[in-house]
């Protein structure tokens, strides 16, 4: 027989419950500044504070954080945020740190424009901010801030910082980052194509930034995400400015260039540093392909070989014509059922138009020299 209950039964257990809440909110959220937390959930940094988003506005400025990452190719122990700032609105800022088991006062930010010249115009740059670590500190999270008092930027929005000893784990020889998906994109033969081909050129992992994608393509990308092949990374920048759907800020307009493309590449670059090998920066509807090698790794194991002080290599980029086609029309009818552009039918490559030919990289992201082939 099922047990009756009354709200007089219930409310002196309940009245209870409100009572230790509201003692331990008290006591957690207003802690003395010189008590420091001894455990390390990160309750004291508040529920609502740790960002778990891939775009993170910072307090009191005009600026985006997209992800904080150690440097260790940097003399001491430092720290690069990738970020999102507003040209025309930069000011001191401090890299605050929570310690793992204590605050930090902040350290002064310095902050490097990214200068691109597809970029210019654009009120809103790819930007790196770099921080030294205070004395003492093994940051676990980071904050940007106007303030280098930690006790004016506890509330603030903190990011996780990674790649830290623990992370540090070569999972991926290969690595492919995109860019962007945006403008409702759901080109799925294309894209089915284009990975499955880079899977047969040894690819591993494939990182998509998606800001809007198609229903169908949605569901193709669940199914590669389920097996461990695409990693898809929200990227919800229409949601904190207008982005500009193309390359020139006078003939698209917009407050960032094509997408807040450089700060997704930069991003997954630092995010993939050691986890993969090789990083390949692309966009969706171009592939790098070897003519002398069957995978791109023996490609670069060979690359390596004769040019051991190399850290970046340049492919050089052939545009193949979307209306011209095979004559034969032998791919013609192949996958006709699903939406999109097939791709074997395009068989017509242009040369390149030098010496304004666009180039692709493969990087090898630890790598300390600067030095390109």
């Amino acid at each position: 027989m099922a047990k009756r209950f009354s709200l007089k039964t219930m409310f002196s257990p309940l009245l209870i419950s409100v009572l230790t809440f509201v003692v331990y909110y008290t006591y957690v959220v207003n802690m003395p500044s010189s008590q420091e937390p001894g455990d390390t959930d990160h309750h004291h940094l508040g529920l609502h504070h740790i960002s778990e988003e891939s775009i993170t506005p910072v307090s009191g400025t005009r600026h985006f954080m997209v992800g904080a990452y150690m440097e260790d190719r940097i003399m001491g122990h430092s720290l690069r945020i990738i970020s999102i700032f507003r040209q025309d609105s930069v000011q001191p800022l401090y890299c605050v740190f929570y310690c793992g088991t204590h605050w930090a006062n902040g350290t002064e930010a310095v902050v490097h424009l990214h200068p691109e010249f597809f970029a210019q115009g654009f009120p809103f740059v790819a930007t790196d901010v770099l921080c030294q670590s205070p004395p003492g500190c093994y940051g676990s999270h980071v904050t940007i801030s106007t303030q280098a008092d930690f006790k004016l930027s506890v509330n603030h929005t903190f990011l996780r910082i990674q790649n830290l000893d623990e992370e540090t784990k070569i999972q991926f020889n290969f690595t492919v980052c995109v860019s962007n998906i945006f403008g409702d994109y759901n080109n799925v033969l294309q894209v089915t194509q284009t990975l499955e081909m880079y899977r047969l050129l040894g690819v591993q992992h494939v990182v998509l930034y998606n800001t809007s994608c198609g229903p169908d393509l949605e569901t193709l990308l669940q199914s590669y995400k389920q097996e461990g092949f695409v990693e898809v990374l929200p990227w919800p920048i229409d949601q904190y400015m207008k982005p500009s759907p193309g390359w020139l800020f006078g003939e698209h307009g917009g407050d960032i260039h094509y997408y807040g493309q450089l700060a997704t590449l930069n991003d997954c670059l630092y995010r993939q540093m050691y986890r993969s090998r090789y990083v390949l920066l692309n966009d969706l509807d171009e592939i790098i392909t070897p003519y002398q090698h069957e995978t791109l790794p023996q490609l670069m194991e060979e690359l390596q070989r004769e040019h051991p002080k190399a850290g970046v290599f340049l492919v050089e980029n052939h545009i193949i014509h979307k209306n011209q086609f095979d004559p034969s029309g032998r791919f013609e009818h192949l996958w006709s059922y699903i939406p999109g552009r097939n791709i074997m039918e395009h068989i017509y490559r242009q040369e390149p138009i030098y010496p304004y030919s666009e180039m692709k990289m493969i990087v090898q992201p630890r790598f300390e020299s600067s030095n390109t082939n």
